[in-house]
C-alpha cells in the first residue's frame, strides 16, 4: 500500500514537472514572435492563469523607465478580464497606489520592484480578497525588472512542490521578457535604419523634384515607428502640407523643426491616431524622437542640397547666356562696321540723286523710300552698336523726371487714340543722375513702345519714378498681355521676339538691358499672363561724371 503511494506520487510530481517544462516551452516560443509588450504580457499571464489554476494573475514588467502593471482575472461568464495601465512613481521612485489598492500590499510590491527584497527569494502573504498570494521578484543580470504574482481566494493555495516549480518558471519568465525586449529593439533598430536608408535613397535621385522626394519621406516615415497601423505623417515647409494619405491628426504626437541656415522653415511631424501605453514621450521611445530629429536635419540636408543644385544650374545657364550675348555682341559690332560704309554710300548718292533736276515723280517717290530704308537701317546699326557697346554713353547730369516727361510727350496722342490711360507719378525731390541722355530716352521710349503693343485692346500705362539713398528707380508698368516664365527668359537674348515678321527685330530688350548696365544699373521685370507686365530700372547716384 505504501509502495502504491510512493508510486501515485512519484507520478504525479512527474507529471506536474512536465507540464511546468511545457509551460515554459510555451511562454519561450511566445517571446520568440518579438510582439509587443502589452501583447506579451496579456498572453503570458493568461497561459499561467490557465495552468496555474489561481483567480488572477498579475505581472510588472519594467520597460523604458516605467513599471507596467497587467491583471488578469478570472471571470465567470467571459475566458479573462485584461488589464494593463503603467503604474505612477513619485520622485523617489516609489509607487504610487490606485484608489483600489491595498496599501500594504503596493508597499511590498514597491519594496520588491525597488531591490530592497532579495530578487531570488519568492514569498507567500494574503492581501485583501485573496488569501493565498505567491510574489515572486524577476531579475536579469542582478537587475530588478518586475514581478509576478498569483492570488487565489483558496486558503494555503499553493503547496510546496509548486512553488519551486513557480520559482523555476520566472526564471523561464526573465529570459522570455529579455529575449523579447531584445528582438523589439533589434527589429525597431532595423526599421530605423531602413527609413533612413530609403530617405538616402530618395534624395540621391536627381530626376525627382524636391516636392516629390518629401512626399516620399512622408510615405516611409509611419514604418520606422512602434505602431505603424495608427501612424499618420506630415511634413510642413514652407507653407505647403505633405501629409500620408487619409491623415488625421491624433492626441499624440511627435514633431521636430527642419531648420535650414538658422532658420526654421518647417516642421516633420507623426500623429498616433488611437491611445497607446505611455513609454518615454508619451506612447513615442526615445529612438524615435532621436529619429525623427534625425529625418528633420536629413530634410534639411536635402532642401540645402537642392537649393545648392539649383543656384549651380541657374549660374551655369547665366554663364552659357553671357557668352552668348558676347559672342552676338562681337559679331553685331563687326556687321555694323561692315554694314555702315555702304549705307552711308546708299544714304549719300540717294541724297545727291534726289537734287537732280527734271526727275520724275515716281522716281522721286521711289528715292524717298531709298532714303527712308537706309535710314532704318542705320537705325538698327546703331542698335547694335549700342547693344554691342561699341558706342559708350556719354554721361552729363539729367533729370529722370524730364526725360519721362519728353518721352510721353511723343505718345500722348497715340494713347488717347488707341484707348489707353496715360498715368505718371513723378518724384518731385528727384536728385539728378550721371547719364547719357539720348541712350536712356531710347531706354523710355524702347519700353513705352513695348508697352502699348502689349494693350492692341486698350488699357492703363503708368510710370513712376522715385528716389533712393542710392539710386533713382523708374516703373513703367502696363494691363496688357503679359509674358509667361519661357518668354521671360529670353526677352533680353538679341533677336528674340514674339512678334510677327517684319513687326520687330528682337533688339529693343537687349538694347535696354544694354544701356542700363553700361550705366551701372539694374533692370527688374514681374509679369503673368493676362495680368500685364512691370519694369523696374534703377540707376546709381554718383557725385560726379565718369572720366
Amino acid at each position: 500500500m505504501n509502495r502504491s503511494k510512493h508510486l501515485n506520487r512519484n507520478v504525479s510530481f512527474h507529471k506536474l514537472a512536465k507540464e511546468f517544462q511545457t509551460l515554459s516551452h510555451q511562454i519561450l516560443h511566445y517571446a520568440n514572435q518579438g510582439i509587443l509588450r502589452p501583447d506579451f504580457q496579456r498572453e503570458v499571464s493568461r497561459m499561467i492563469l490557465d495552468f496555474s489554476g489561481a483567480d488572477e494573475v498579475e505581472l510588472w514588467l519594467k520597460d523604458h523607465g516605467k513599471y507596467f502593471r497587467s491583471t488578469v482575472k478570472r471571470q465567470p461568464r467571459e475566458p479573462f478580464l485584461f488589464r494593463i495601465r503603467s503604474s505612477a512613481q513619485n520622485e523617489d521612485g516609489e509607487i504610487i497606489p490606485e484608489p483600489e489598492d491595498d496599501l500594504d500590499h503596493i508597499r511590498l510590491c514597491d519594496n520588491i520592484l525597488r531591490g530592497q527584497v532579495d530578487p531570488s527569494k519568492s514569498m507567500l502573504s494574503e492581501s485583501g480578497h485573496h488569501p493565498s498570494l505567491f510574489l515572486i521578484p524577476l531579475s536579469v543580470n542582478q537587475k530588478n525588472i518586475g514581478m509576478f504574482q498569483l492570488k487565489s481566494k483558496a486558503v494555503n493555495y499553493f503547496k510546496k512542490g509548486q512553488i519551486e516549480r513557480y520559482e523555476s518558471l520566472a526564471r523561464t519568465l526573465e529570459i522570455a521578457a529579455a529575449h523579447r525586449d531584445a528582438q523589439i529593439d533589434l527589429r525597431e533598430r532595423v526599421k530605423e535604419l531602413t527609413c533612413l536608408y530609403s530617405i538616402a535613397r530618395l534624395a540621391s535621385k536627381a530626376e525627382i523634384t524636391l516636392e516629390e522626394i518629401l512626399r516620399g519621406i512622408v510615405e516611409l516615415l509611419p514604418s520606422a515607428w512602434l505602431y505603424p497601423e495608427i501612424a499618420c505623417a506630415r511634413i510642413v515647409m514652407d507653407g505647403h502640407s505633405y501629409s500620408t494619405p487619409h491623415f488625421r491628426e491624433g492626441r499624440w504626437k511627435q514633431s521636430a523643426n527642419i531648420v535650414v541656415h538658422e532658420e526654421t522653415r518647417g516642421q516633420v511631424e507623426i500623429f498616433y491616431a488611437e491611445e497607446r501605453p505611455e513609454l518615454d514621450e508619451g506612447p513615442f521611445l526615445k529612438e524615435e524622437r532621436n529619429l525623427l530629429d534625425t529625418v528633420a536635419k536629413e530634410v534639411a540636408i536635402i532642401i540645402v542640397r537642392r537649393q545648392a543644385e539649383q543656384e549651380k544650374s541657374e549660374l551655369k545657364e547665366q554663364l552659357r547666356h553671357t557668352e552668348r550675348l558676347a559672342t552676338i555682341g562681337q559679331l553685331s559690332a563687326g556687321v555694323a562696321h561692315e554694314l555702315n560704309e555702304p549705307l552711308g554710300n546708299i544714304l549719300g548718292f540717294a541724297q545727291l540723286a534726289k537734287k537732280c533736276p527734271g526727275l520724275p515723280q515716281q522716281a522721286e517717290l521711289d528715292i524717298e523710300k531709298i532714303l527712308t530704308a537706309s535710314l532704318n537701317a542705320r537705325e538698327v546699326v546703331k542698335k547694335l552698336l549700342i547693344f554691342a557697346r561699341k558706342l559708350p554713353p556719354r554721361k552729363t547730369k539729367v533729370n529722370l523726371n524730364q526725360l519721362v516727361e519728353e518721352g510721353l510727350h511723343f505718345f500722348e496722342s497715340r494713347c488717347a487714340k488707341e484707348g489707353i490711360e496715360l498715368a505718371r507719378s513723378l518724384s518731385p525731390d528727384l536728385p539728378d543722375i550721371l547719364a547719357d541722355p539720348a541712350q536712356l530716352n531710347q531706354v523710355i521710349v524702347n519700353l513705352i513702345i513695348n508697352a502699348l503693343q502689349a494693350m492692341e485692346a486698350g488699357g492703363r500705362l503708368t510710370l513712376r519714378t522715385l528716389a533712393g539713398e542710392e539710386h533713382v528707380s523708374l516703373m513703367i508698368e502696363d494691363t496688357g498681355i503679359g509674358m509667361d516664365e519661357e518668354v521671360m527668359k529670353q526677352i533680353f537674348t538679341p533677336f528674340f521676339t514674339t512678334k510677327d515678321v517684319g513687326q520687330g527685330t528682337g533688339l529693343g530688350l537687349p538694347v535696354v538691358h544694354g544701356i542700363v548696365t553700361s550705366h551701372g544699373g539694374s533692370i527688374k521685370i514681374e509679369s503673368k499672363p493676362n495680368q500685364g507686365s512691370r519694369f523696374e530700372i534703377q540707376l546709381p547716384i554718383t557725385s560726379s561724371p565718369e572720366v
